[in-house]
């Protein structure tokens, strides 16, 4: 039989989002506890092209009382991301259990209740912290099986210098879809074609040399209304009209899409000029896969040595909270971001929303919410059975019987004036006992 825990709080998941969570809530002094179905830390990271950088502002990818290492300048480095991860989970305060997937999430009557690959855990609260990315998506192209070439996820690009001399194509150009642009842009590939059904918001990663993200906190308080204009006529004044090299442009702004679906922008940083001199194409869509070669939808097609998808993530979550709810109809949380959720009480997700300051700062302002929500929670089912238990106690006891008071006051009552008032407060200051009036 598998051995079952207790936890007052489950967190799942050793992100970013969930260390931030059990950092906060072990500063409490409460009870935690965290399943990580990898091995390490910042898995994910690793997998990686070793010269990423964030497009996150330095001042904003600390973490709740670690900042952000300031060896690398504006924007930190694929490998110093993980070292910084490595060691706020060395000084976290709280177990993590790692190689442990979760199965199956249940409500039980006092909490819930996480099958895992290496056990049983019941909890009083849990939070779910696996992130928005969890899940690589790539489309089922009719053929995509015969493919001959290369057909891997942008998620698992890594070094992009083996695609020297080679026929590349990337599906999507959002912020991860970029993000391999850029890095193909610095090195050889015989030719890169993009394909896209919308065209992304897309802002360079610096305005007059200064960086446009240290300006989120600024974007974030502005009204959508004037940050969406903003943006495009940003992209048009900066990086000209993309249209005349294909890149089309989306009918939404990208502070819309942002905040409302999550899509973040696109940052520009050797995408665009590759575009212009004529070393990247845009080509259309995909329509079907012949081993070497792609059928696009304009009847046309092209050889391949490669393709990269950039087409998106899936929460997985789908398996294990669908039958509770708790998902909108494209698997994401309806509360994602540490909000308390009155009809599942002590379930609570962090790390699905985007917003303007980052992924980092997301996290802190979650993991504060979370903490605070579930440290009220506690002390008032502990108050709560307190409570029941000296009434239990009461009830077992006999009767109490009427005393004499060991003293009486005898002494007539103090005069006072009578106000016009009956219910005005005396004049002594004192209470007042109020009298109905009907």
């Amino acid at each position: 039989m598998s051995p079952i825990y207790a936890e007052r709080v489950l967190v799942i998941g050793a992100g970013l989002s969930g260390l931030a969570t059990a950092r906060a809530l072990s500063g409490r002094g409460l009870a935690v506890s965290v399943l990580e179905a990898k091995d390490r830390v910042a898995e994910p990271w690793r997998s990686r092209h070793p010269a990423l950088r964030l497009n996150i502002h330095r001042k904003f990818a600390g973490l709740p009382g670690q900042p952000a290492p300031r060896t690398d300048g504006i924007y930190l480095k694929r490998d110093t991301v993980v070292g910084h991860l490595e060691r706020y989970a060395a000084q976290l305060g709280a177990p993590i259990h790692f190689g442990t997937g979760v199965k199956e999430i249940v409500r039980v009557e006092d909490g819930w209740q996480v099958t895992t690959t290496n056990g049983v855990h019941r909890a009083a609260h849990i939070v779910i912290a696996t992130g928005r990315e969890s899940l690589p998506h790539i489309p089922d192209w009719p053929g995509r099986e015969t493919f001959e070439g290369e057909l891997l996820h942008v998620g698992d690009l890594g070094d992009v210098s083996r695609f020297d001399g080679k026929r590349v194509l990337v599906v999507g150009a959002g912020n991860s879809g970029t993000d391999a642009l850029n890095h193909l842009a610095a090195h050889r590939p015989k030719t890169v074609m993009i394909s896209v059904r919308h065209g992304p918001a897309i802002v360079p990663r610096s305005i007059f040399g200064y960086p446009i993200h240290g300006l989120a906190r600024l974007f974030a308080a502005l009204p959508v209304k004037l940050t969406d204009p903003a943006f495009k006529l940003t992209e048009r004044l900066l990086l000209g009209d993309l249209r005349r090299y294909g890149l089309a442009s989306h009918p939404e702004g990208g502070s819309t899409r942002l905040l409302r679906d999550g899509v973040t922008f696109a940052i520009d940083d050797g995408f665009v000029a590759a575009l212009k001199s004529g070393r990247f194409r845009v080509v259309p869509q995909i329509e079907r896969i012949d081993r070497s070669r792609v059928v696009l939808n304009d009847g046309t097609s092209r050889e391949l040595d490669v393709i990269i998808a950039a087409t998106g993530y899936g929460t997985g979550l789908e398996p294990l909270l669908g039958h509770l709810g708790v998902l909108d109809s494209n698997g994401w949380p309806n509360h994602p971001m540490g909000e308390r959720d009155p009809d599942h009480p002590g379930l609570w997700f962090t790390g699905f929303k985007p917003i303007f300051t980052g992924f980092f700062d997301a996290a802190g302002i979650a993991a504060k919410r979370i903490a605070s929500g579930i440290e009220v929670d506690l002390a008032v089912a502990t108050a709560q059975r307190d409570n029941a238990g000296t009434r239990r106690r009461l009830a077992g006891r006999e009767p109490m019987t009427a005393r004499r008071p060991y003293a009486v006051d005898r002494r007539p009552p103090i005069a006072r004036p009578i106000d016009s008032d009956p219910d005005a407060t005396p004049r002594t200051g004192m209470p007042q006992v109020r009298k109905n009036r009907m």
